[in-house]
């Protein structure tokens, strides 16, 4: 195959890579005040740059290609790995019939993921799913229906909320969690709380040594306790 012709394929494969990663970043999670599309946009106009670098590079090595095309190779490779890091899966949530309240996701040493929920809203998930997670799940009641229009999420930017809780053993909980809400309160935030520590499968638990502003928290509210 001729140059020109790589020139053309290549240069459409790239577009539609960078296209779709732009429909994606509408939905990742921003950071602050930032929206996940101008923190993701800024990454990828740093790709872009790095790719022409990388092409200039290949471009003194290799005459037998054009710049465009060593670009567009660039860009295509790169866009992909941007691809899979954006990646998320979209849970399936099992909840039970006539649930209301917050559906927490626990960290957890398994390799298949507790998605039907118990009636304190609790489930489990590996750390691939824990790390990978942001898409909005699809949460159905016991019996079938899906509730779609009854979940409530972290903020606007952002469906999951991402919460620590101390302590088991001197260790701190990870956990994803949104909320369920009645039928009259559709898009209220109601602020669920549980005492997780109480509720979960410690078995099941993959808890992590805390950080020091957990440790200076917990110390704080322990101190005002007493």
């Amino acid at each position: 195959m001729n140059d020109s012709k790589l020139q053309i394929i290549t240069g459409l494969l790239s577009a539609f890579l960078a296209i779709s990663l732009l429909v994606k970043l509408h939905y990742i999670p921003g950071g602050m005040i930032l929206s996940g599309l101008f923190l993701g946009s800024m990454l990828l106009v740093a790709i872009i740059f790095g790719c022409l670098v990388v092409a200039g590079i290949l471009r003194v090595v290799t005459k037998k290609y054009s710049f465009i095309t060593l670009f567009s190779v660039a860009t295509i490779i790169s866009f992909l790995v941007f691809h899979y890091k954006l990646y998320s899966p979209t849970l399936k949530i099992i909840v039970p019939n006539g649930f209301t309240g917050e559906v927490t996701l626990i960290l957890a040493n398994v390799d298949e993921n507790i998605l039907n929920v118990d009636s304190n809203g609790i489930g489990y998930i590996n750390q691939w799913t824990f790390e990978k997670t942001y898409t909005e799940p699809v949460v159905y009641t016991s019996d079938g229906n899906n509730i779609k229009e009854r979940l409530v999420g972290f903020n606007p930017s952002a469906f999951w909320g991402n919460g620590k809780v101390c302590c088991i053993q001197g260790k701190e909980i990870h956990t994803l969690n949104f909320e369920v809400v009645p039928l009259e309160k559709l898009g209220e935030k109601q602020y669920y709380s549980k005492d997780l520590t109480a509720l979960i499968d410690t078995a099941l638990v993959l808890a992590v040594e805390p950080d020091r502003y957990t440790r200076a928290q917990t110390e704080a509210f322990e101190t005002d306790i007493k």
